[in-house]
Order: structure tokens, then C-alpha cells, then sequence
């Protein structure tokens, strides 16, 4: 679908009083989804082999509206984000011990877990010590880039 349609498609819902709308073209398949809570809709567009790609698209504000809540203040710490997308595991092998637990003291350069990306198992170190005061992420959970995993004191 060529970005011309989707840009139409786009500017449609916000327009309208649609929530949702799915079209499909080809082998090609658009979802278009309005959240009022949210300053941005998400288009999800489906390729041939059912990977999803996400994009934003703006949303149509409407005139006096509120501004949007205020996001959630960052943790305290240093923030451990994942360098790629793929999923994460807190151990090397099933039944394995993990890593790194709550309360574990890290040094500089130490793994803290793997992601695995396309059949490739990445380890991922701290290139800071300290303490590990939160995981943010359940082990075999799906993470994005620049998604924050650990939080060290």
C-alpha cells in the first residue's frame, strides 16, 4: 500500500467517529486504531510473512482539549536499555540460575542477561557497576530498542 492511501486512510479516522478500521490489500493488511488517551494512533501494518510494522501516524486533536497527562517520572538509577530488538532471558539455558537477581552487585562489563535476535544470543553487560534495584523485563518477553531492562543503584 503506497503511503499516499495510508496517509488518506489516516487522515479518515481521525476525522471521523471511528475507532478502529482494517484493510486489507493484497496480501497487505493496514489497522489503523484512535486512542483518545493517547496524543498518537498506531498503524500496524502486516507484511506477507505476518511480521507487524509499527509506525505513528498524529492524531487529530480536538479544539480544548486537555492537555495530555504527564507521563511517569523516570526511575532512580542508572537505566540498563536494550542495545536491539529481540527477546530477553535472564539466563544462558533453561533451568539455568539467572544472571543477575535483585539485590546483586554488578562491576563494570558484567552480563546481566541475553537477547536473542534472529537465532543469535547476544549478551548483555553493564558498562556501569552497582547495585541491581529493579528487572523490568519478565524472562522470554518480547524487547524493543532503547526499551529499558535493568535499573542499578
Amino acid at each position: 500500500m503506497d503511503l499516499r492511501k495510508l496517509k488518506t486512510l489516516i487522515d479518515l479516522v481521525a476525522e471521523s467517529d471511528i475507532e478502529e478500521l482494517e484493510v486489507t490489500e493484497g496480501e497487505s493488511k493496514v489497522r489503523i486504531v484512535k486512542s483518545s488517551a493517547q496524543p498518537q494512533n498506531q498503524v500496524v501494518m502486516m507484511q506477507p510473512q505476518g511480521v507487524p510494522q509499527y509506525s505513528a501516524a498524529p492524531a487529530a486533536a480536538p479544539v480544548g482539549a486537555a492537555p495530555a497527562a504527564a507521563l511517569p517520572a523516570e526511575p532512580e538509577g542508572y537505566v540498563v536499555k536494550s542495545p536491539m530488538v529481540g527477546t530477553f532471558y535472564r539466563s544462558s539455558a533453561p533451568g539455568s540460575p539467572p544472571f543477575v537477581e535483585i539485590g546483586s552487585e554488578v562491576k563494570e562489563g558484567a552480563t546481566l542477561c541475553i537477547i536473542e535476535a534472529m537465532k543469535l544470543l547476544n549478551e548483555i553487560d553493564t558498562d556501569k557497576g552497582g547495585v541491581v534495584k529493579q528487572i523490568l523485563i519478565e524472562n522470554g518477553q518480547p524487547v524493543e530498542f532503547g526499551q529499558p531492562l535493568f535499573i542499578l543503584g
